[in-house]
């Protein structure tokens, strides 16, 4: 960039383009929240048959196109606000030096060089010392050299004419690295020439985002940073404390540290942790499409000492050696994603309230947080932990019993609003036997969970607390528990299913209201067993022995799975507990105790 450019340059243009495509990104979230969430919801609730499945269908894809087109611009316009902080800095530099050159009767010339006037004390034979030009040094040495053959001249013009040139120089370099910086990536931030916003769209967005963001550092850096190891009510007020702007460039920006901090609001959230599950998807389907398939025929028969075997044909093991692990990752992790965008397109069945992607991740074992309407402004909330085995790829299960839970609390709520949360924000154990006995997963688990129902207390907007129940199944209970001793639950009620044991003693120490700490245990669920017998229980006592006082609520499904089957006591006493009438749950009655000698 040379100087007459930059002189000519006005960063508020590029600041008020950025507001442009700002003002299309949100016009695009709204377009999109307005079909998924009004347009088609109201087809599913009044059309069926073929037709309507694929016209919802139709706007689904249409939906998406919008996301598509919020996330592009989004990113078009803080890379124009980026561009515009790095520009405007770099000129200002140059109009404080033209500023100060001029006050000091310097020319500067059109290459940015500057000619000055002769000057200062008369020599022995009488000559004032002569004038010259100078040219801007950058490079550090260079520059040292100038300035000390300006020092040595005895025209102290020289001095002052090295000293602006180098800051113009400075100014222009400046100007340049960001020109130079930024064409290619606003360059590179278009779609392609069909309607379709396909994978590897989705991939290139992903990598649109790392883009800029990486080059926009110097300017997210210039903006409020959230509050190192900071607390969920220190990141509320550090986000309500940004302008609209500041707050469109950091979704763009992070949208996976936007979508992790608890304590911002669901809706924030929610948009963030959806770019980064839509880019998500699109980098694992497009890496997942360029293993080769694996081989049809997986097996054969060989005869080993005159029987039978069926083993893997030697195609299928040199490609399971090579790929095998690596698709099988891919594959599950897309089995997640599309769970979730599965709840997503549920929503206006039966009633059921809009999803909120609360927190998301495909890393691992992966992470899913998703809600039943919004907690922010519920009256009653539930938040459930799942237990063993819980993973991204298993997801859809935890999803629906919670949607199940969303269906009968709304059923007992008398119109008041319920949000239900599925909370899958820690490593769950791999399996029962080899896992499960352990219990640092819990404890590993526990301050994520504590933060994630401070979080969701610091967010709240409604006009009165919300009511607030955790419900846990099986090692969940376990994390529970690790919760409430080592830190505080925020919770009223505590509501354990198939409990192998919680870490405390007694219902006492659970960090709720005495009387509030309610308990399930089906005929065929063996867990509590396992932890009568020492399988990660805490001394033995388990919130199914009555000597640890926990509510014992009738429980009429069977095994370790079932408690949230639809049309039974356990699912409603679940739902009464959930919207506060805990005097309506019907409970088991106590153990006979001359039961062994009938």
């Amino acid at each position: 960039m040379d100087l007459a450019t930059l002189k000519a340059l006005k960063p508020t243009e590029y600041a008020e383009a950025a507001d442009g495509y700002r003002g299309t990104s949100d016009m695009a979230s709204a377009a999109k929240d307005r079909i998924e969430n009004q347009i088609a919801v109201a087809m599913r609730k009044s059309l069926k048959g073929e037709a309507a499945t694929a016209a919802v269908r139709q706007l689904g894809q249409l939906a998406e196109n919008f996301h598509y087109i919020q996330v592009e611009c989004g990113l078009v316009s803080t890379a124009l606000e980026a561009f515009s902080y790095e520009v405007a800095a770099a000129k200002s530099r140059l109009d404080a030096a033209l500023e100060g050159a001029k006050a000091a009767r310097l020319v500067v010339n059109a290459d940015g060089s500057i000619t000055y006037p002769p000057g200062g004390q008369k020599t022995e034979d009488g000559k004032v010392p002569e004038g010259g030009t100078v040219s801007g040094l950058t490079d550090g040495t260079a520059s040292a050299v100038g300035r000390q053959a300006a020092n040595f001249d005895p025209n102290p013009n020289h001095r002052l004419a090295q000293d602006y040139a180098d800051q113009i120089a400075a100014a222009l370099k400046e100007a340049t690295e960001a020109d130079e910086k930024w064409a290619p990536k606003l360059r590179a931030l278009k779609a392609d020439d069909d309607l379709t916003v396909s994978d590897k769209d989705w991939a290139d967005a992903s990598s649109d985002t790392s883009g800029v963001s990486d080059a926009g550092k110097a300017y997210l850096d210039s903006l409020p940073q959230p509050p190192k190891d900071g607390s969920p009510q220190g990141n509320a007020q550090w986000w309500g404390g940004l302008s609209a702007e500041e707050q469109a460039a950091w979704i763009s920006l992070q949208p996976t540290a936007v979508g992790a901090l608890d304590g911002l609001p669901a809706a924030v959230r929610d948009e963030a942790n959806r770019i980064v599950l839509d880019e998500t998807r699109g980098r694992v389907q497009t890496e997942l499409n360029s293993i080769p398939k694996p081989p049809a025929n997986e097996w054969t028969w060989m005869s080993a000492g005159g029987y039978p075997s069926k083993v893997h044909t030697d195609e299928w093991m040199a490609w399971h050696n090579k790929y095998g692990d690596r698709y099988d990752q891919l594959t599950r992790s897309l089995k997640g994603m599309q769970s979730i965008e599965n709840r997503f397109d549920a929503t206006g069945t039966n009633r059921l309230p809009e999803a909120y992607l609360l927190g998301f991740s495909a890393d691992g074992d992966g992470r899913a947080i998703i809600a039943n309407g919004n907690p922010d402004t519920a009256d009653h909330r539930a938040v459930y932990v799942p237990g063993t085995t819980a993973d991204l790829d298993s997801i859809e299960g935890d999803i629906n019993r919670m949607v199940s839970v969303w269906r009968r609390a709304n059923d007992e709520a008398d119109g008041k609003s319920v949000s239900t949360i599925t909370w899958l924000g820690y490593e769950a154990p791999d399996k029962v036997a080899t896992d499960a006995p352990f219990e640092h997963y819990a404890y590993d688990g526990a301050p994520a969970f504590r933060s994630f129902m401070d979080g969701i207390d610091a967010s709240h907007s409604g006009a009165s607390p919300a009511h607030t129940t955790v419900i846990a199944h099986s090692y969940g209970t376990t994390l529970v528990g690790a919760a409430a001793e080592t830190g505080h639950l925020k919770a009223d009620d505590v509501i354990f299913a198939g409990s192998p044991g919680v870490k405390v003693s007694n219902a006492e120490e659970m960090d709720v209201p005495k009387g509030h700490v309610w308990n399930q245990e089906a005929d065929g669920d063996v867990v509590p067993d396992l932890g009568r017998w020492g399988h990660g229980g805490n001394e033995f006592v388990i919130p199914s022995d009555r000597e640890f006082g926990a509510n014992q609520m009738t429980t009429d499904t069977e095994g370790h799975s079932d408690y949230w089957k639809g049309n039974t006591t356990s699912l409603r006493n679940q739902a009464l507990v959930i919207v506060g009438k805990g005097d309506d749950v019907v409970l088991a009655p106590p153990p006979d105790p001359w039961a062994h000698v009938k």
